[in-house]
């Protein structure tokens, strides 16, 4: 199995920037990608970035341009910088990871318990 554990989620106002951070443990050789999603109440749950052990980057076309994702392998993390936030970027960030042999994966395995992102108008 695989743990992940997120952070870096807060309030900010609209303009603003956020870092998240998640860090993987556990049977992490079994893995391949990695993604960050966000969760808003009464709505589906939407995939904002994803990155394979690689490098290879796929971003949202809502977010692009303006959050990036990338990873330290050394430390098994995998990173979400969110620049010129909005308020419809406030939701709920989960960290998931699993094991893909298409691109983009459009399944994940593993989910960390996520962050909270609110954006402020």
């Amino acid at each position: 199995q695989v743990q992940l554990v997120e952070s870096g989620g807060g309030l900010v106002q609209a303009g603003g920037s956020l870092r998240l951070s998640c860090v993987a443990s556990g049977s992490i050789w079994n893995t391949n990608v990695m993604a960050w999603h966000r969760q808003v109440p009464g709505k589906e749950r939407d995939l904002v970035a994803v990155i394979s052990r690689g490098g290879r980057t796929t971003i949202a076309d809502a977010v692009k341009g303006r959050f990036t994702i990338s990873r330290d392998s050394a430390k098994n993390t995998v990173f979400l910088q969110m620049n010129s936030l909005k308020p419809e970027d406030t939701g709920f960030y989960r960290c998931a990871s699993g094991r893909s042999t298409t691109w983009p994966p459009r399944r994940f395995d593993y989910w960390g318990q996520g962050t909270q992102v609110t954006v402020s108008s």
